[in-house]
């Protein structure tokens, strides 16, 4: 019997409105049951895909995928930018990740938790049914992800960090803790993300062995009290390590090698990516195009030019955002390259400065603030969990030195405004 959903992501909203980015984008990874069951619809027979490759080979990732056009719409994808297999033959028919898009199924323990991909336009601006409203395509999704992933029913909690375990209700009372931080009314977000930070750091050096259950909660209601008196209003600027290591970091999130919007890095020589590598750890002159929206004239000093004050849509965004992450726990464990709590934690809060950076590349190039925040939050989304660098022993060892010298406090007041 499937494992049950137990947490949809109540404040957000969802319905597909056919923008096709998803289309033009992913690779759809199939199974040989999906592969036949294509073949069996017979669209050879339709006129205009006659002699079409249906499938390609992912060198990368060893896989059977959807083949896609020369102008990088799925060979599926209609006129109307709707896929011709569900038109045709229902969701039903399509192939799991399509189905599943833009929902993200997180095993915790003995049931599904559910995220989504703000990197869907649909997702990031709130559009569409409330969630609460599709549980049962909750539940059905996470029976095929169950299926399909082999997950088993009793995952253990992810460690908060080495050496660091609670048990999967306790890890549910932290988390509830750290969402409360970070949905409190009339706090500007910086600040919310660092009181949490603060209180991350608290529980770090703590013992939980005797501290469980209800006694839990009261800790962590105490202790956020007394580390969010004890916050600096304007902490000190970012270092000068932490700012090389933070743009590497934000050069991975804002990278599009593939599909829409790709940037150039995957045409140039091996000399000319290290070059543009080079470029980011300086932080001079022309922000190399690894992106496509980022417009060539860009410099590293136009993401250090303050935004000034932001609309209350920016700040609706990104408490929805991180609201979103983190009671779904999407943040870590399987769902984050099997990274700890604190960890996967961490790495969640630094998309906000990384957002922010390249926020400000995309307000440079002439994008209204609001409309730049919204594409930034999209790109940075896209990799969060997703792109394997991100989950490399070289990103680990930037986080454990960013860590260690509490630059990611820093970093987040510098980019909030």
């Amino acid at each position: 019997m499937p494992m049950p959903v137990r947490s949809l992501p109540l404040v957000q909203n969802w319905d597909c409105h056919g923008c096709s980015d998803c289309c033009r984008t992913y690779a759809v990874h199939v199974s040989d049951a999906e592969k036949a069951k294509i073949e069996a619809q017979n669209w050879h027979a339709e006129p205009d895909l006659a002699g079409v490759e249906f499938f390609a080979w992912d060198k990368s990732e060893q896989r059977l995928r959807l083949n896609h056009r020369p102008d990088g719409g799925c060979v599926f994808l209609g006129a109307d930018n709707r896929c011709r297999i569900h038109a045709k033959f229902g969701s039903a028919a399509k192939p799991m990740p399509c189905r599943v898009y833009p929902f993200v199924m997180v095993p915790a323990g003995d049931h599904w938790r559910v995220g989504v991909r703000f990197a869907c336009p649909s997702a990031l601006q709130n559009l569409g049914r409330p969630m609460r409203e599709q549980a049962a395509e909750a539940r059905e999704y996470a029976a095929l992800v169950e299926v399909d992933k082999k997950t088993p029913g009793d995952l253990p909690a992810p460690p908060l960090q080495p050496g660091q375990t609670v048990p999967w209700g306790d890890l549910l009372r932290i988390t509830a803790a750290l969402t409360e931080i970070l949905i409190a009314p009339g706090v500007r977000i910086e600040r919310r993300l660092r009181h949490a930070l603060a209180l991350m750091e608290l529980c770090k050096k703590s013992s939980f062995e005797k501290i469980s259950g209800a006694r839990l909660t009261e800790f962590l209601e105490l202790t956020s009290v007394i580390v969010g008196e004890e916050l600096p209003e304007h902490p000190a600027k970012p270092g000068w390590a932490g700012r090389v290591l933070f743009r590497q970091i934000a050069a991975v999130y804002a990278r599009k090698d593939v599909g829409l919007n790709a940037g150039d890095m995957a045409n140039r020589s091996a000399w000319g990516r290290g070059i543009a590598g080079y470029r980011f750890a300086l932080g001079a002159g022309r922000v190399p195009k690894v992106h496509g929206q980022l417009n060539e004239a860009v410099t590293f000093a136009d993401a250090e030019k303050s935004l000034g004050t932001l609309s209350p849509e920016v700040d609706e965004l990104f408490t929805r955002f991180y609201r979103v992450k983190l009671e779904s726990l999407q943040f870590c464990g399987r769902t984050n390259f099997d990274q700890s709590y604190w960890l996967g934690f961490e790495s969640l809060v630094l998309t906000y400065p990384a957002a922010m950076w390249l926020a400000r590349l995309f307000v440079a190039g002439g994008k209204p603030p609001l409309e730049a925040v919204q594409a930034a939050v999209r790109i940075v989304d896209d990799n969060f969990g997703f792109n394997p660098m991100l989950g490399s022993g070289k990103q680990a060892w930037a986080m454990k030195i960013l860590t260690a010298k509490a630059e990611i406090s820093k970093l987040i007041a510098w980019y909030a405004t």
